[in-house]
Parts: structure tokens; sequence; C-alpha cells
């Protein structure tokens, strides 16, 4: 068995070996790392641990406080902040579990945007093809789990944050209900929508890593049987523009699933996903809360730049006035408590995490057009779980040439029996 510590090394020395050109971290953790893993390994030799994730290697997103440094949130502006008191709650439990944290992961700015581009830190190449975009806002994550230099990576998800990356990665992402993981120390962009969760290999993994970050006892994931699960499809505007091969892909999966004694069914949304769109159409409620949380340099002018793309939307929301917010957050509530109704008579909703494979990153750069049209279509499918307030997670679909995720979403609070059901699907389709 290899030690821990064996295992950490091998991963410093591959990202020694392309240090100059690093972009999916953003600071390595070596030594603080390597004391973490001869604890482990120590742990091991005398036949004792501390739970599932001890001695795993582990990242988090550029957003989660560290002791002792500034919180960067993948912003030049953030550089001499002032350093961290504490490290974030999620962070602390971690370590109490005997977590070995590598490193911080790039992100784009703010956690503003899906394509997973960074202007001051580099944009982190694909893990299966460095010529396509990462997605984002956990860039790095996505690709550091993707290419194996972390076994699980923490990121925040607030329209798809994390399932964006993890579906383009070809890796395993989950988006617990909000608030079930506690916030504080986790840079913000929507107090409202912002969820904190796992990028990983498999859901066993994810499972862990949530249970952990929530406080409670891990416990052995047991997968719930296929037979006689209802699966709802919302057919309609989230499968529009959908590229051949994932729709293929995903009609493939929903066989297979159908196979193991799944009933599926139509579940239409697409009255309510209006409704919402109605609601936030003078501005989204992420960008409205994300104005509130930059408020200040919106007002005087950022010292040093920052994202066009980021700074953009931030500008126009701050300019809206107070009813607008408000009243968003009120049509939400209401179209909150009738999605739960609605998803009362089925178990998980299925459909493509997102519509379209990784594009190229050059082929954004020089298109404004294609890259408004490929973020909008990253976020729309994974979106809707932020917005009504539910749980979701993105499994790699098999057999594509470039990744692409399907998408199961339960209810509020829900999210045990979510990651049951995945793990039966993730059996089934091979993972």
């Amino acid at each position: 068995m290899q030690s821990i510590r064996d295992r950490l090394e091998n991963i410093l020395s591959r990202l020694a070996y392309r240090a100059a050109d690093e972009k999916a971290f953003t600071k390595l953790y070596a030594e603080a790392a390597r004391a973490a893993a001869d604890a482990s390994d120590a742990r091991k030799r005398v036949g004792v641990t501390l739970g599932p994730l001890d001695g795993t290697i582990v990242s988090i997103k550029d957003l989660f406080d560290v002791a002792g440094e500034p919180t960067t949130a993948g912003s030049l502006m953030r550089r001499t902040a002032a350093p961290a008191m504490r490290d974030a709650t999620i962070v602390g439990r971690l370590r109490q579990a005997g977590a070995v944290i590598i490193g911080k992961t790039n992100m784009t700015e703010f956690a503003f945007t899906a394509i997973g581009d960074n202007m001051h830190y580099g944009t982190p190449g694909n893990a299966v093809h460095a010529s396509r975009i990462p997605g984002g806002s956990s860039s790095g994550a996505g690709v550091s789990v993707g290419e194996e230099t972390s076994e699980i990576s923490i990121g925040s998800d607030t329209g798809g944050s994390i399932r964006i990356p993890a579906a383009l990665n070809g890796v395993v992402g989950f988006k617990p209900t909000a608030r079930r993981v506690p916030l504080s120390g986790a840079f913000p962009l929507s107090g409202t929508l912002d969820s904190v969760g796992p990028l990983a290999r498999t859901v066993p993994q994810c499972a862990a890593a949530d249970a952990v970050m929530a406080g409670e006892e891990p416990n052995e994931l047991v997968a719930i049987p296929l037979a006689g699960l209802r699966i709802g499809i919302p057919r309609g505007v989230l499968f529009g523009d959908t590229e051949g091969e994932i729709a293929a892909a995903f009609e493939h999966c929903l066989g297979r699933i159908e196979q193991a004694g799944a009933r599926i069914a139509d579940l239409p949304i697409d009255d309510m996903i209006a409704d919402l769109r109605a609601a936030t159409k003078r501005g989204s409620i992420a960008a409205m809360e994300g104005a509130e949380v930059h408020a200040d340099w919106l007002a005087t002018g950022a010292s040093v730049p920052v994202d066009p793309h980021v700074s953009g939307p931030l500008s126009r929301a701050a300019m809206l006035p107070a009813p607008v917010y408000i009243r968003a957050l009120r049509r939400r509530a209401a179209l909150t408590a009738a999605m739960d109704e609605r998803l009362a008579s089925i178990d998980v909703l299925a459909l493509p995490t997102v519509p379209v494979t990784a594009p190229t990153i050059a082929s954004l750069a020089e298109d404004a057009e294609l890259r408004d049209r490929i973020e909008g279509l990253l976020l729309r499918n994974t979106q809707v779980a932020n917005q009504f307030d539910l749980c979701a997670i993105s499994l790699p679909m098999p057999g594509m040439k470039l990744p692409a995720g399907l998408m199961l979403v339960a209810r509020n609070g829900h999210d045990s029996r979510l990651l049951s059901i995945a793990a039966s699907v993730e059996g089934l389709l091979g993972g």
C-alpha cells in the first residue's frame, strides 16, 4: 500500500514540474500538507482513523479563508486584504477529519461567470483537453480532480459553479441544499444562492466530504435500488440547443436506468422557470446580492483592473432600486414552495448538466457573442437548482469524446437520499 506521504509527493512533483505555468492552483501548502500526510500515515500504522477523509488529498477554492493569509477570491483587489483571522468553518472541519489540504485552486474573479477564465491568474486548461475551457467558477477545482492533483476539491455553487466544471472535466460534482454547509469564512457572491460542496471522482467521496463539512457523522453510503424509483424529465426549455452527442448519451443513460426498473415520466417545469425569469428580468438575485458585497469599490471605481465580465453586470445591478430586489426575493420564495410541491410526486429530476461540451479557450476569447451564448447555455440547466433552493449532483456520462454530465436534482433537504440514488446510478453506468 502506498503511503499518504508518497501519494502527496507524487502530486507535488507533478506540480513542481509545471510550476512556471501553473494555472489550476493559486497557492500550495506543501509543508503543511506533508505534516498532515505524515500524521495520517502514523495513525494508520497504529490502526487509528479520523474517518473516511483521513489522508485524503483535498484542495480548496481560493475563496475559503485560511488563517494568516488574505483570501484573494480570484481577484487582484483582494491581494492586499487583511489576512484571515481563522480558517473558514469547512476548512477547520476538513482538517479535523484528517484531510491533507494541498492548496488553493484558481477560480473566476469573485466567483462570477461560468466559463472558468481568469485574466489575473490565468485560465486553467480543461483536464481532458488543455486547449478547452475548464468551466467555472470553480475552474481549478474541476481541473485538479480531473487531472488527479487532488482527490477531492471543495468549490462553491451559486448558479452551477461546482456542477459546470465537474461536467466539463468528467468528474462528480455535488451542490447541497443551500445553508446545509456553513458559509462562514467563504467569500460571498450571493448569500441567498451560495452553496459549498465537493468535486471528486466518485459519489461516495462527495458524500464523505459533504458530511464532514455539514458537521455530520460520515456514514457508509447505502445505494438505493433503482427499481420503482420515480424519475421526472423536465423536457422543454432545458433541453433546447443540446449538442447531439450529449442528447444521445443522456437518452442512453435514461434507457439504462429504466431497464433497472425506474419509472420515468416527463415532468414539465417550464412555467415556473418562465415565472422566475420574469421576476428577475431587471437583475438576477446573484448580481444584485453581489453588487451589495462589492458596493464600495463599485461606487468609487476599482483601484486595480477587474474582469469586465464581472464588473459590468455588478455595476448594472448596483443601480437597481431596492424594491426590484425585494420583489424578486418574495417571488422566488413563492416559486420555491410551488416547485417543492411539484417535485413531491418524484424522487429526482434528471437532465443533462450542461447542453454543450467545452469549447476552446481561444474561440471564446476571439468572439464576444459566442462567449455570451456559451455562458448562457452553461448556466441554464444548473441554475434551476439554486434558484428553486434544491440539491443537485452531476455525474459523468459514459462514452463521451469530450465530457458532459448527467444531472440529478432533488427537493430541498433531500441531500442524503439524492447521494444514495446517485451512487446507484454511478454503479449502473460504470462510475
